[in-house]
Parts: structure tokens; C-alpha cells; sequence
């Protein structure tokens, strides 16, 4: 005789066996109708599932391991193609996600998502800067002499983010992404002529239709991005030049090259004449950073050096300035006879934006950011070697805020440089963004 009454003869609180029975009968068949709608109401959630959903939600879940992964990266800065340890986290993320990362000739990575042919590519930097990193923070670098004061860590934090979301959708939406979006973390930012040429030499743009990319700007309110059409930074160049000559006294500087002199005429001349030969709407602009010669007041140094660097706002002038600047240093110095070598180290062009790209980052940022997150961003003297990838495809790079709302305003390139962290996800956000409507764009 089994202990367990049967659920249709069981008497509740003594009921008759025939109500009993009725309304067990009855709460069965509700159950099963619960249990029917619950599935139902899954189904239809898994259906109603987007690739903007799945990414918001991903982002999300998501935020405080970013924000953890990014205090690392900038704990442990790496200079320009030394970011082994970088890419090596890069790859474990991504590989733990899912994804097949495929790195590149020394250091960096690209990683590809979705299937199909490629729609865009998002770049981000990995490399940190050879300065001291003055930040009171626990996450400060461990490093002496190198410090991310650019906001790379951000950069490849965010799009890593981004990769992760773009994976977890691809995976979990009826269709996928439908598309391929190309994730370039690019080594040797930092440097000229730039490491964006290596990349780009392994063929990494090939069947890369555009390509995007966000870059930190202290001067902007964090939830906000920077953006113009057109050349959106300055050519930038480093120049060099070395005198030599047979030194002396400081006596008979008649019967001596005056090297000293030479050196404060290229100094002061030099820029200068540059503003009186080339039109000044290409804004010339040539900055000294180092002039050196001589150990003792009384004796003409056999040596000296200035050095700096060159910027232009745009192509022409930049072209320009190549082919003037020879002559006109020889013009300026020879007079004193001494022996010039100029070394004019080109660097990396203008980053030129693309109006329709532009319009398309715009119209995603204002989606997920809100009508107001938008601002017209003033033409940087800085460099940017995302510019080569832009003499190859159309695109466009923003400048992404990271001040905090009524905080201080700092500065790239500055040991004490503190970032807003909630910059980190709102990057993941820009760069999804941008992808999602580029593949709808697409299909």
C-alpha cells in the first residue's frame, strides 16, 4: 500500500473526495498552464533577443571586469612594440570569449567576429609613453619611466569590451551579426612614423571596407564624444639638425666657424621663414624641444644641435614643407660656414575623416549617448597614426571625453593624466554602436 494518497482521492481539510479531487485536478491543469506560458513567454524573449540587446546587457555584466582589466593594463604599461604582456591579455580575453585572436608580427593583434565578408574594422593602441606616471591611484604604474598618459589602456579596454559583447550577440541572435567586424589592437602608436605601416604591411585592411577608432580627450565631459569632418589632427614630423665646424676661442670667433650663432639663427629664422614662404592656412608650425652646444663660456663649440618638431594641418602643406625646408636651412646657416646635416624625419600625415563615416559614428553616439552627447572638436596639432589607415579606406576617429562633469581638466601626455573610468564602457558602447549600424547599413 503506497504512503502517497493518490492526489484525486486525497481529502484537504476535509473536503468531500469529489471536491478534493476537482480542485487538485484543477491546480494540475493550472500548473501545466504556467509551466506552458513560462516556456512560451522564454521562447518569445529568446526571439525578441537583438544584437543591440545582447551587447547593452553584455556591457553591462560586464563593466566592473573592464574597469578591473583596464587598472592592470595601466599598472603594467609596455612602450611601443615591447607590449608582449599586453597582447598576451588581449589574447587570453579574447580566446576565453570565444574568439580566435590572431596576433601579428611582433607585438599586437587582430581578431575577426561574426562570418561573412567584412563590414568595418575598430582600431585601438596598446602602447604606453616613456614618462613618469604621477597618479596617487593604487592602480599607478609599476613601471618607472612609463606611464599610459595617452589613454591606450582605455582604448584597448573598450574595444575589448566591445569584442566581447560583438561575440556574445553574434552567438545568441537568429542570424548573428550578419556580417564580419575586424578588432585591431595596433602596437608602436607612440612612435614615428607609427606602427599603423607594420599593420598595415602584414594586410591587415585587406577586404576592409572602413575602419573607426575613439581616442581620449580630457577637455570633454565624459558621455560626450568630440567630432568633425575632415582633418581632425596635424602632420607631424621631427626635425634634426647638427652643425659641425672647427671650434676656437671665443676671442677670435672671425677666425672660427660661430657655431653658437648659427644655431640661435636657425632657432629664431628657421620657423619663421617657413610662415613667409608657405601659405599660412597650411599653419605651419615648427617648435624646438632641444638646442644644445658647447661645455665652457670661452670656447666656440666644434658641435651643437637643435632639435624638434614639425606640424601642419594639412597634406599640401606638409608636401611642402619637405621640399622647402632643405634649401632653407642651408640658406639660413651657410653664411657662417658651417657644415649642416638636416635630418627631416617625415611622421604620419593629417587624420582626414571621411564625411559619410563621420555621419555614421555621429547618428550611433547620439543613439546610445543621447541627442546632446555630440560637439564639434577644434583641428589638433597633435599626431595620430591612425592617419594611414585613412589613406587607405574611409573612416573616421572621434575624441571620446573623459572628464569627470565639473572635475579637473587635464592633459595627453601628462604623467598626472586621470580618466574618468566610466569612459571605459561608454568606448565599448561608441564602438558597438558604430558596428551594429554599419552591418545593418550593409544589409
Amino acid at each position: 500500500m503506497s504512503l502517497n494518497p493518490d492526489p484525486s482521492t486525497a481529502i484537504h481539510d476535509g473536503e468531500p473526495p469529489s471536491v478534493a479531487g476537482t480542485r487538485s485536478r484543477a491546480n494540475a491543469a493550472g500548473s501545466q498552464q504556467r509551466v506552458t506560458a513560462d516556456a512560451t513567454a522564454a521562447a518569445d524573449g529568446a526571439a525578441a533577443a537583438t544584437p543591440a540587446s545582447v551587447i547593452a546587457s553584455t556591457i553591462a555584466e560586464i563593466g566592473p571586469e573592464l574597469i578591473d582589466f583596464r587598472r592592470d593594463i595601466h599598472s603594467h604599461p609596455e612602450l611601443s612594440f615591447r607590449e608582449s604582456a599586453t597582447t598576451d591579455k588581449l589574447v587570453a580575453r579574447l580566446e576565453a570569449a570565444g574568439l580566435t585572436p590572431v596576433r601579428l608580427e611582433g607585438t599586437g593583434l587582430i581578431c575577426d567576429i561574426g562570418e561573412g565578408p567584412i563590414a568595418l574594422a575598430l582600431r585601438a593602441d596598446i602602447d604606453a609613453l616613456p614618462i613618469d606616471d604621477l597618479i596617487a591611484e593604487e592602480f599607478a604604474s609599476t613601471v618607472p619611466g612609463v606611464a599610459h598618459a595617452c589613454g591606450h589602456d582605455v582604448h584597448l579596454t573598450g574595444l575589448l569590451g566591445a569584442g566581447i559583447a560583438l561575440q556574445r550577440a553574434h552567438e545568441s541572435t537568429p542570424g548573428g551579426l550578419g556580417g564580419r567586424v575586424r578588432l585591431i589592437f595596433q602596437p608602436g602608436e607612440e612612435v614615428t612614423p607609427g606602427g599603423a605601416l607594420r599593420v598595415i604591411s602584414q594586410g591587415v585592411l585587406d577586404d576592409v571596407p572602413e575602419i573607426y577608432a575613439v581616442h581620449c580627450d580630457p577637455n570633454v565631459d565624459v558621455g560626450r564624444i568630440g567630432s568633425r569632418i575632415g582633418a581632425i589632427t596635424a602632420a607631424g614630423d621631427t626635425v634634426l639638425i647638427r652643425l659641425t665646424g672647427h671650434g676656437g676661442h671665443t676671442s677670435r670667433p672671425h677666425l672660427t666657424e660661430d657655431l653658437v650663432y648659427a644655431l640661435g639663427k636657425l632657432a629664431t629664422d628657421l620657423p619663421s621663414t617657413l610662415g613667409r614662404l608657405i601659405d599660412p592656412r597650411h599653419a605651419i608650425s615648427l617648435v624646438w624641444g632641444e638646442i644644445s652646444a658647447g661645455h665652457a663660456a670661452n670656447v666656440v663649440p666644434s658641435e651643437g644641435v637643435l632639435r624638434g618638431t614639425l606640424r601642419c594641418l594639412d597634406v599640401d602643406g606638409w608636401n611642402q614643407v619637405a621640399e622647402v625646408l632643405p634649401d632653407l636651412v642651408e640658406r639660413i646657416a651657410g653664411p657662417y660656414g658651417v657644415k649642416v646635416e638636416l635630418d627631416h624625419r617625415r611622421g604620419v600625415p593629417p587624420v582626414v575623416n571621411t564625411e559619410d563615416q563621420v555621419a555614421l559614428i555621429e547618428a550611433a553616439v547620439r543613439a546610445e549617448l543621447g541627442e546632446h552627447s555630440v560637439q564639434l572638436t577644434p583641428q589638433s596639432m597633435g599626431g595620430e597614426d591612425f592617419a594611414w589607415y585613412l589613406t587607405h579606406v574611409p573612416g573616421a576617429l572621434v575624441r571620446m571625453g573623459t572628464r569627470t562633469p565639473g572635475g579637473t581638466t587635464y592633459d595627453l601626455h601628462q604623467g598626472d593624466l586621470l580618466i574618468d573610468e566610466d569612459s571605459v564602457a561608454i568606448a565599448a558602447r561608441i564602438v558597438t554602436a558604430t558596428a551594429l549600424r554599419v552591418l545593418d547599413s550593409k544589409r
